[in-house]
């Protein structure tokens, strides 16, 4: 007897009431969640390697972020700390000072989305500065409202024709070396910048993700991070990391700037943090987050007591489970068996990353390193029928990337990696399939 099934009459639906601007990378309905796993309404199961884009390092309905959720439930769901202050705003506040780098005195501001944060921390820097001038990168990705657009280094499918855009956004390449863009060619126009577009004393920030996110997990190289840091130093601009992919444990370090010993003025956070809810922030100096007067920052839902409840669940999470560790070695796992696919398909031109933020970058042919976004976009589905979910990324879509929350048992990584190998070998017609 054919069993009967919801998605397609959901999917239906969601052409009928939602905009197709909302892209999808599955068409399936999820009902429930567990640690790496997931389940539609259908009932069938998958590996999750997609973490909610991220915001999933903790795992899916973590018990810990469950129980923490529920207990400020029946106490204080909603205040608005504009009005009324609640403890877990400031208890998190000050765990996030201390989790982030560098021996001064920080303080800590919450906010909802990623882009909240992104745009308070230049708010931040042009009042500390009183420069108008902001750099940003190519392939960067730092959020969907007006300036986030702008600072964005990715035209499709982000910016559309929704401009005009913010001024006094300047854009240098980000040295991605798979494409040619080395540290020292990635200065070298970053001098250009500053001699043809903006002084350097009207700059006000250089924003950089140490490993870009939608651009393609392209990890920025330790020697043009340290540059930069003595760059802004140097003509005191405000150095703001955007770690919120890269943030809690993505690297293996809980912030990926951590691995270049550099210390940021300034790190915008979200995703990972919230262990599902929304949450973000921004964590810096003490004295440059302090320069906006009473009322320049806030927002209604900006540390909900409910979404800082799960953020102080998630650290507990990392310090009872040691996730660093985890995530470490976890990293070395994922990158011995992607390097292991590279030796076997040539179209993975590049395995890159830090730790188990890492991807596969699929080319037509290894030497001209032309982009083959169909491959990826055909092997995400294939490996959807195998009960895998991936996700793409990269400035041509021809880039896998990984986000498997850090909790998952050594069988669901064996299980991921066994459908991502067959559905490569099923696109690219390799007769031997794996079983």
């Amino acid at each position: 007897m054919t069993k009967l099934t919801r998605t397609p009459d959901l999917i239906r639906q969601r052409e009928q009431h939602t905009p197709r601007g909302l892209s999808n990378a599955h068409p399936i309905f999820i009902d429930r969640a567990q640690g790496a796993r997931v389940w539609d309404v259908d009932g069938r199961e998958y590996i999750d390697f997609v973490g909610g884009i991220g915001v999933l390092n903790v795992g899916h309905n973590h018990p810990r972020v469950v129980a923490a959720i529920t207990e400020q439930l029946a106490h204080l769901s909603h205040m608005c700390f504009q009005v009324g202050y609640y403890e877990p705003y400031v208890r998190l506040a000050a765990k996030m000072n201390a989790a982030a780098p560098g021996a001064f005195a920080k303080k800590t501001a919450f906010f909802t989305s990623g882009a909240e944060a992104t745009e308070n921390a230049i708010k931040i820097a042009r009042a500390y500065t009183g420069r108008p001038g902001v750099i940003a990168f190519t392939g960067s990705f730092h959020g969907r409202t007006l300036l986030g657009l702008t600072l964005t280094g990715k035209t499709k499918p982000y910016k559309q024709n929704f401009g005009p855009f913010a001024p006094e956004v300047y854009r240098a390449p980000f040295p991605y070396e798979y494409r040619g863009w080395d540290t020292e060619r990635a200065l070298a126009a970053l001098d250009e910048v500053f001699e043809t577009q903006v002084a350097a004393n009207q700059v006000a920030a250089i924003i950089i993700e140490p490993v870009l996110g939608e651009g393609g997990f392209v990890p920025a190289p330790v020697a043009f991070i340290k540059a930069l840091r003595d760059l802004t130093t140097r003509h005191g601009i405000v150095f703001i990391s955007d770690e919120i992919q890269t943030g809690f444990g993505r690297t293996g370090k809980f912030f990926a700037i951590e691995h270049s010993a550099v210390i940021p003025d300034l790190i915008c956070f979200a995703k990972s943090i919230g262990g599902g809810l929304p949450l973000s922030g921004v964590t810096g100096k003490a004295e440059i987050m302090d320069t906006p007067e009473p009322g320049g920052l806030g927002g209604t839902f900006g540390g909900n007591a409910l979404a800082c409840a799960a953020g102080l669940a998630v650290f507990d999470i990392f310090e009872e489970e040691d996730l660093l560790a985890r995530s470490e070695a976890l990293g070395g796992e994922l990158r011995s068996a992607f390097e292991n696919l590279a030796q076997r398909f040539p179209q993975i031109g590049d395995v890159r990353g830090i730790g188990p933020m890492i991807a596969l970058e699929f080319v037509h042919d290894p030497q001209t390193k032309t982009p083959a976004p169909e491959l990826v976009k055909a092997i995400i589905t294939e490996a959807r029928e195998r009960g895998l979910l991936l996700f793409s990324a990269g400035l041509y879509g021809n880039v896998i990337r990984c986000l498997v929350p850090l909790v998952a048992s050594e069988a669901d990584i064996a299980q991921g990696l066994e459908a991502l190998e067959s559905a490569i070998a099923a696109v690219v017609g390799e007769a031997e399939m794996i079983k």
